[in-house]
C-alpha cells in the first residue's frame, strides 16, 4: 500500500498565489499528504504532509465565497474553493486526519525506517491485538450462550409449571385433593429453580468492544457528513455524533453487507422490501481498529470492493517506510548482505559494509520479541480453552433445546385431549 494513494478526493479550485488566479482540479488526501492537482495540465499545484499543518478553517474569500484555507508551518495559507459536495464535508474529513495524525503516539516514528527487529515486533504486535480482539468477541459470543442456557431453564421450569396444571385437570373429579401427590416434590423443584433464576429483562448494559473516532454521513453520496464515532458492541453496531447522541443503530441480524472501500472507509445497509434501504458510511483513521472485529462478527457478510483491491494493490514508493508492511524478507537495504566475506578484517570494511555485518535484530529486541510470542501463546490457549467450552455448551444447548421441544409437543396433546 502506497502512502500516495488517495483515501479520498474532492472536485474544486485552488487559488494561486503567484498568478493571483483560481485554477480547477482535484484535492486528494492520503495517509500522509493533502494534495491538490491541476485538472488541465495534472501538475501538483499543492503538496504538503498532514504533519505541518497548523490550523484546518473554513473561511470565505472577498467576503462572499466560502471557502477552506489550511495554514501550513511557515506561514503559508492554502485557499480551496468550490469543493464538492460541499465544504463542511470537505473540512470534517481533513479535520479528523489531522487530528488523528497529531494523536498518534508513534507518529513520530513512523516517519523513519524500521529496522528488521521492529518490523517483527510490529508484526507480532499487529497479530497479538488481533488475537485479544477476537478474544473478546469469543467472551462476548460465550456469554450470549450462558444467558441462552439460563433461558432454557427457565423455560424448562416453565413447562414443569404447565405439566402440573395439566396434571391436575387430568386428574379425575372424584379425586378429593387439589395437587397429584406424587407430583410435590417434581413441583417444589420447578418452583426452587424458577425463583434461582434472573427476571427477563434484567441483563447488564453490553460491553463494548471497540470505539473509534469517525466521520459519519447517510448514503452512498457524500452528503451532511459528522464527526463522531462507531461503536461495536456484542449484538450490534451504533453511530453517534460528537456530543454522544445515537445516529442509528444497527442490530448484528440487521446488517445485510459491510463494504470495505478502502483500510480508512466502510459502509453498512440493511435492507427492506417495499422502502429505501439504510445505509451509512464511515471514514476513519483508525478504521483498522474495527475492521478487525468486523471481520469476527460479520463474517461472510464483509465484502471487499474493486477500490479496496485496487488500493492495496498500488506498489508503495516508500520501500523502507513503516507503512509498508508488505516487503518481502531479506529485500531492501540489506540485499549487499551476501557481497560481503565475514573473514575481512574490520578495518578494511567501509562503512556500508560494517552496517549490513551488524545483527538485524538486537538482544533487546529479541526479548521483547520472545515476551510478546509468550503473551500470544498465552492468549491463543485461552481462545482455544473458550472454543472447547463453548462447544460443550452448545451440545447441552442442543440437547435441551430437544427435550423442551418433546415436551411442548407432549403437553399440546395432552391439551387437545382435554378439549
Amino acid at each position: 500500500m502506497s502512502r500516495d494513494t488517495p483515501i479520498h478526493s474532492w472536485s474544486g479550485s485552488y487559488y494561486v498565489n503567484g498568478e493571483k488566479r483560481w485554477v480547477s482540479g482535484k484535492l486528494s488526501l492520503t495517509r500522509t499528504t493533502v494534495r491538490f492537482t491541476s485538472e488541465q495540465s495534472r501538475d501538483a499545484l499543492a503538496s504538503f504532509p498532514l504533519s505541518r499543518i497548523v490550523e484546518i478553517k473554513m473561511e470565505s474569500s472577498s467576503f462572499i465565497f466560502s471557502a477552506l484555507t489550511v495554514l501550513e508551518q511557515g506561514n503559508v495559507k492554502h485557499w480551496f474553493g468550490s469543493l464538492r459536495p460541499c465544504r463542511a464535508a470537505v473540512y470534517h474529513v481533513l479535520e479528523h486526519f489531522w487530528r488523528e495524525r497529531l494523536l498518534s503516539p508513534s507518529e513520530a516514528q513512523a516517519q523513519a525506517p524500521l529496522s528488521k527487529g521492529q518490523e517483527l515486533i510490529s508484526l507480532v504486535s499487529g497479530a497479538q491485538r488481533r488475537l485479544a480482539d477476537t478474544g473478546k468477541v469469543l467472551n462476548h459470543q460465550g456469554e450470549q450462550f450462558d444467558n441462552m442456557m439460563q433461558g432454557l431453564d427457565k423455560i424448562e421450569s416453565d413447562l414443569g409449571v404447565a405439566d402440573k396444571l395439566l396434571s391436575e385437570l387430568e386428574s379425575p373429579p372424584w379425586w378429593p385433593f387439589g395437587k397429584v401427590p406424587w407430583r410435590s416434590q417434581q413441583e417444589a423443584k420447578a418452583e426452587a429453580a424458577a425463583k434461582a433464576l434472573p427476571p427477563r429483562g434484567s441483563g447488564k448494559a453490553q460491553k463494548v468492544i471497540s470505539s473509534i473516532p469517525a466521520v459519519v454521513w447517510r448514503g452512498e453520496a457524500s452528503g451532511e457528513l459528522k464527526p463522531g464515532s462507531l461503536t461495536l458492541l456484542p449484538s450490534s453496531m451504533e453511530l453517534r455524533d460528537v456530543s454522544g447522541q445515537l445516529i442509528h443503530r444497527f442490530e448484528r441480524e440487521e446488517v445485510d453487507d459491510v463494504r470495505v472501500h478502502n483500510p480508512y472507509e466502510i459502509s453498512v445497509r440493511q435492507r427492506f422490501i417495499g422502502k429505501p434501504d439504510v445505509c451509512f458510511r464511515l471514514i476513519s483513521a483508525k478504521m483498522a481498529e474495527a475492521l478487525s472485529v468486523l471481520e469476527v462478527q460479520y463474517k461472510k457478510k464483509v465484502e471487499l470492493t474493486n477500490d479496496y483491491t485496487a488500493f492495496q494493490g498500488t506498489p508503495s514508493t516508500t520501500p523502507g517506510s513503516a507503512d509498508s508492511g508488505a516487503l518481502p524478507w531479506g529485500a531492501g537495504a540489506h540485499g549487499l548482505e551476501t557481497d560481503v566475506p565475514v573473514e575481512v578484517p574490520a578495518g578494511d570494511l567501509t562503512q556500508v559494509q560494517l552496517h549490513v555485518l551488524q545483527p538485524t535484530v538486537t538482544e533487546a529486541e529479541a526479548q521483547e520479541l520472545k515476551q510478546m510470542l509468550l503473551q500470544l501463546k498465552s492468549l491463543a490457549l485461552e481462545a482455544e480453552t473458550e472454543l472447547e467450552r463453548q462447544d460443550e455448551a452448545l451440545d447441552v444447548l442442543a440437547s435441551s433445546s430437544e427435550r423442551a421441544t418433546m415436551s411442548i409437543d407432549k403437553h399440546t396433546r395432552r391439551m387437545r385431549k382435554l378439549l
